[in-house]
């Protein structure tokens, strides 16, 4: 509907480009005449809708019979059980053998229990202050990855096959990128460098 609305309004602007350029006002009537119609097109579009908007918020006060219907049957279906024997505990026994053993999954290592779920982000170091202030100082080199906040060693195993880009560690700071919780930037300059001192 609103695509043929369309086709009515760009006919009508050629239309009215024409009666401008060859001063024929019939050209000018007839743009009018099917910018009228494009119009009573849009309004029978909103009709249309709204009424449906109405028949579909009048349909759930009939599911409350189909509801009913169902709650009776539950509750039939609860007297039905409750009439049964019991199951013996022999059999109980045996249906707990037979179910099959749930595995444990591995879990993932600490830095991707930080990062979100949808792209594997590893999350962000917590640094200690005291490091901070030395990484700050540092002109060591890091890597960090176009698109993503985090400065990394370059071992690090998140990085994989992803394309790196060499910076210094206080320039990766300056521009607010910040460190790797999986391969722990900070902790392993600062100690590295309290290691030369």
């Amino acid at each position: 509907m609103l695509f043929i609305v369309l086709i009515l309004v760009l006919a009508a602007l050629g239309l009215l480009i024409a009666a401008l350029v060859t001063a024929n006002s019939l050209w000018a009537w007839i743009s009018i005449g099917l910018s009228v119609a494009a119009g009573l097109l849009l309004v029978a579009d909103f009709v249309r809708r709204r009424v449906a908007r109405r028949r579909a918020a009048a349909e759930p006060v009939a599911e409350p019979a189909a509801a009913a219907a169902d709650d009776e049957e539950a509750a039939a279906e609860v007297a039905e059980a409750a009439e049964k024997p019991a199951v013996e505990p022999s059999d109980a026994v045996a249906e707990v053998e037979d179910a099959p053993v749930d595995q444990t999954a591995l879990l993932p290592t600490a830095g991707e229990l930080v990062g979100t779920a949808e792209e594997g982000e590893p999350g962000e170091e917590p640094t200690d202050p005291a490091d901070a202030k030395i990484v700050d100082e540092l002109d060591v080199e890091v890597v960090v990855v176009d698109e993503h906040p985090r400065y990394h060693l370059t071992d690090c195993g998140w990085l994989a096959d992803r394309d790196t880009i060499p910076i210094s560690v206080k320039e990766a700071r300056d521009l607010g990128f910040t460190p790797c919780a999986r391969c722990t930037p900070d902790a392993h300059l600062a100690e590295a460098h309290r290691a030369k001192a």
